[in-house]
């Protein structure tokens, strides 16, 4: 490992180490705890997580993921965010086909998956009640993405699943003192932008609604990660 990769992981462990004893948020903590100890029946003899997810992936990474939040019986019962759900099933297997995962399957942390160029987060690393936080839950979780972006040095594209994802985005740019273009850009399906030294791409969520009505399918998942290569292969021009 370089002294840069040593120096990025550092960091990235320092965020993690923050996100994982978390209590900003009294309804997710209630509410993660309380999953990790009903658990579902198809994983009964499984421990739970039940713990704020941080972000994983390869620490040089040039493509940052954003998501949602944890599942409550995925990322909050394996510890690693879109791991264990069918959103993680969708996600991880466009992402082996596009180059960027070792393997199409991400069922738990220790499965041996790796990735390569790409970070994956969340804007809220607690499963919430009905995959729905509120407004002071995300203000509230805003820092750790901020801090993230910070020590992921290599970023240059940024892929927002959804339009919370989006929107979440936006403001850690914001909060980092880029200028937001206006009209604040919208959102769509392949839908990108230029803020700062960032291209930041918009996809729909992988959610299983999205996936079962084919809002998102998986063409168009891969359409959007060709899209990701693409601005990542492309020099940045400067002034």
């Amino acid at each position: 490992m370089h002294d840069t990769d040593t120096g990025i992981a550092a960091r990235l462990s320092a965020v993690d180490a923050g996100i994982i004893e978390c209590r900003r948020c009294p309804r997710l903590v209630a509410y993660r705890e309380a999953v990790a100890r009903m658990k579902r029946r198809a994983y009964i003899d499984q421990v739970y997580w039940g713990r704020p997810v941080p972000g994983w992936g390869d620490p040089q990474a040039r493509v940052w993921i954003v998501g949602l939040a944890p599942a409550a019986h995925g990322g909050n019962r394996t510890g690693r965010v879109f791991t264990g759900d069918r959103s993680g099933d969708f996600l991880y297997a466009a992402l082996f086909r596009a180059g960027y995962a070792s393997q199409p399957e991400s069922v738990s942390a220790a499965d041996g998956l790796q990735l390569r160029d790409v970070y994956i987060s969340a804007a809220v690393r607690c499963a919430p009640p009905d995959n729905k936080p509120t407004p002071a839950e995300f203000d509230a979780c805003r820092p750790y993405l901020v801090d993230e972006l910070d020590a992921l040095a290599q970023v240059r594209v940024i892929l927002a699943l959804g339009k919370i994802a989006f929107d979440s985005a936006l403001r850690v740019l914001a909060a980092r003192g880029l200028l937001i273009p206006a009209p604040r850009p919208a959102f769509g399906h392949g839908a990108a932008c230029t803020i700062g030294p960032y291209d930041v791409i918009a996809s729909y969520h992988p959610s299983q609604r999205n996936t079962q009505t084919g809002l998102l399918t998986a063409q168009m998942m891969d359409e959007v990660l060709a899209q990701v290569s693409a601005a990542v292969a492309t020099p940045r021009q400067t002034s």
